[in-house]
């Protein structure tokens, strides 16, 4: 990816996440700025990247190609309408990682010919193993694509959907979905403590076998379901466990709570993209 000058608005956990990833990735740091009204988050910044984190957005993003909305999804309208001027300037490419917000709503606020990227990630790319999906608008060229790929590839997965209603979807399963692992896991260290193991090792043995699992799915040609016959012996112990939790209904809990989800989130993106 071409060095564009990138600035990031917002420097809390995703916005450093991706700064992190790209410098981590080698892109030069003086290529990088940031701004943040939060002087903890600017000195922090500063101090663990060494690039330029200013107070007021609208001098971080004079002379940029690229800028980043890294801010809360309530305080994005008044953002951006700060921004506005700055962000008319040619050939500038506009991301949003904040969920909710649609591409209709962020091309009313910062001008219908603005080129934009809205982006759903998850909270795994704090670690650099991020899943992100990508939507673009009609004004976004095939360099400001792969830009924008590249930045999200810096902190894991990336993909496009050209569909952005699917970004509903893909806000219930991989955005909300690190919570219904760690829910997991939490149930499954539970009940192992119920059956006598100790605390630490009830854990442990959780967060291995959960790391295990999903790096053999990773490394697998093999789909899921494949893998889980694989591991389960007729009349043995796992399928003992399966058939309880198939008589629980568990895969219809998870479809009940991905449309849930799902349903949230075109419930919040009408409630906070609809301002004129």
């Amino acid at each position: 990816m071409k060095h564009r000058r990138i600035a990031f608005i917002g420097c809390g956990n995703m916005g450093r996440s991706l700064i992190g990833g790209l410098i981590a990735n080698g892109y030069p740091a003086d290529r990088l700025c940031g701004a943040d009204i939060n002087p903890d988050q600017r000195e922090f910044t500063a101090r663990q990247f060494g690039i330029e984190v200013l107070e007021d957005g609208r001098h971080a993003v004079k002379g940029v190609e690229v800028v980043v909305l890294a801010v809360k999804p309530q305080v994005m309208r008044p953002t951006i309408i700060a921004l506005r001027p700055a962000l008319a300037a040619d050939g500038l490419l506009l991301i949003s990682v904040a969920a909710g917000i649609r591409l209709s709503a962020l091309a009313r606020w910062a001008g219908e010919q603005t080129a934009i990227v809205r982006v759903m990630p998850n909270t795994p790319a704090l670690i650099r193993t991020g899943a992100a999906v990508l939507c673009a608008n009609g004004n976004v060229s095939a360099s400001q694509r792969n830009t924008a790929e590249s930045i999200m590839r810096s902190v894991g997965l990336a993909l496009w959907v050209e569909d952005e209603s699917l970004l509903d979807a893909v806000t219930a399963l991989s955005g909300s979905g690190p919570a219904y692992f760690f829910y997991v896991m939490e149930v499954l260290e539970n009940s192992a403590v119920a059956l006598g193991l100790s605390r630490e090792q009830a854990r442990l043995l959780t967060l291995q076998t959960a790391f295990g699992a999903a790096k053999m799915a990773l490394e697998s040609q093999l789909d899921p379901a494949a893998l889980r016959r694989q591991v389960t012996s007729p009349g043995g112990t796992t399928e003992q466990a399966l058939n309880v939790l198939g008589e629980g209904r568990l895969d219809e809990l998870f479809g009940a709570a991905l449309k849930a989800a799902r349903d949230r989130s075109v419930e919040i993106a009408g409630t906070l993209g609809d301002d004129p």
